[in-house]
């Protein structure tokens, strides 16, 4: 949710916005309504003044039907006020979060910007075998079986590879609980920021859909969630939907900030538009693992933050060996919610490209705003800044280590990394 004291400022800025996001909102209407809305307050504060003065006097009955009809006409504006409320909120929830002025300005996802590439891409001596193949083979995932049981786009993870991903999700949090790691990340990056640990939570995986909304994504189709109308829930696309409002309708101290989390969750996403190849195998499923981190922040802190988000993510891919480009999102490929959002793409051999395994989110205060969490400073109190990124997708990091470690006989090497949590060191 927007600043509406903001907008009425600098229209000309949240034009723009919608415009950059190719998002269309009647802002003119809005701020007409606006107006109009505020007028009749001061009216009805007016006469509400004039009602409290006039009821401490003995009056006429002649006077007494003048305060009747001067409580009708309060009344009568509270229900106009009301409903111009109403009417406001319908068009300013779907005005979007800004993007930051140095974000790329792009239509879509094509004019999104390559930033950088890291990492030695493998060479192979021998003919490449996709994850799906090696790991049918290898008797580490069951999708025919799991079609039979929960219908497509399920998987059953088995035998050495869900060690694996238990072994991902101690490593992530092995890491980022680790003053050390911090502190190493927060130096070699150059990052003016506190040096906290990440806090570990696994969340709830069901909330209530005004909790969805809040976050920003359910009115507008962002996402396609999984909804059960019986009890007045929705499952959640990611843990960030159940950890971002963890401190809903709070204000926070400013000396606990920044606080940061580290969430492991199932998540569930619909993907009812996704056709073709990628919904073989467990690349885009309707239920998969992820390692959210999530940060509560200054506003003025927010900017730096993002950057250490995403210097962890790097950091994570680094120590997997696995090699990836870093990617920026241009303005019309933002969602609602993000000044600013960065991927993270991993190498994938078998289609020769890369595909994306992470993101990172700045949210400024769009979502503080809608789930009410602020900060106490000395002189006032305002709006924290919210910010999200992956640690791993972890299905899709599995793909992207057995397509990168796969040898020559049909096995997958682990990475380095990864080995002491697992006790062995190829599958």
């Amino acid at each position: 949710m927007i600043d509406l004291k903001e907008l009425l400022k600098n229209p000309k800025y949240f034009k723009e916005a919608c415009k950059k996001k190719n998002i269309e909102v009647n802002i003119d209407e809005l701020i007409e309504k606006k107006k109009k809305q505020n007028k009749l307050i001061r009216k009805r504060d007016d006469l509400k003044h004039q009602l409290k003065i006039k009821s401490t006097k003995n009056l006429t009955d002649k006077e007494k039907i003048k305060l009747r009809e001067l409580k009708k006409e309060i009344k009568f504006l509270d229900e106009e006020i009301e409903k111009l409320e109403k009417e406001i909120f319908e068009i300013s929830r779907k005005i979007p979060n800004p993007p930051f002025d140095w974000v790329p300005i792009g239509e879509s996802e094509e004019d999104n910007v390559v930033i950088k590439e890291e990492g030695e891409k493998p060479k192979f001596d021998f003919s490449l075998k996709d994850y799906l193949t090696l790991a049918e083979e290898l008797d580490l995932i069951d999708v025919k079986r799991a079609s039979k049981i929960s219908g497509s786009r399920f998987g059953y993870l088995k035998n050495k590879l869900a060690i694996l991903e238990f072994a991902i999700v101690k490593f992530v949090f092995d890491e980022l609980t680790n003053p050390e790691t911090i502190k190493n990340i927060i130096e070699e990056n150059k990052l003016n920021i506190e040096l906290k640990t990440f806090i570990p939570i696994v969340p709830p995986v069901m909330i209530k859909p005004e909790i969805m909304w809040g976050l920003g994504y359910i009115d507008d189709g962002d996402i396609e969630v999984f909804k059960i109308p019986e009890d007045n829930l929705v499952l959640v696309g990611t843990a960030e939907h159940s950890i971002v409002p963890y401190f809903k309708d709070e204000i926070l101290e400013e000396k606990e900030l920044p606080i940061r989390f580290i969430g492991f969750s199932t998540c569930f996403r619909r993907e009812a538009g996704s056709y073709g190849k990628d919904v073989r195998g467990i690349l885009r499923v309707h239920q998969f693992d992820k390692l959210e981190m999530v940060s509560f922040t200054l506003p003025e802190k927010s900017v730096e933050e993002h950057k250490f988000l995403l210097s962890v993510e790097e950091y994570l891919m680094k120590k997997l060996k696995i090699p990836y480009r870093v990617i920026h999102i241009c303005t019309g490929d933002l969602g609602p919610p993000a000044a600013e959002k960065f991927d993270i793409e991993a190498w994938i051999p078998s289609e020769n490209r890369y595909r994306e395994t992470h993101s990172c989110s700045n949210t400024t205060d769009f979502q503080a705003r809608r789930l009410n969490i602020r900060v106490k400073r000395k002189n006032k109190i305002e709006y924290v800044h919210i910010l999200n990124g992956t640690a791993f997708a972890i299905g899709r990091t599995l793909i992207a280590i057995m397509e990168n470690f796969q040898t020559k006989d049909g096995h997958i090497k682990i990475p380095e990394v990864l080995t002491k949590y697992v006790n062995f060191d190829i599958i």
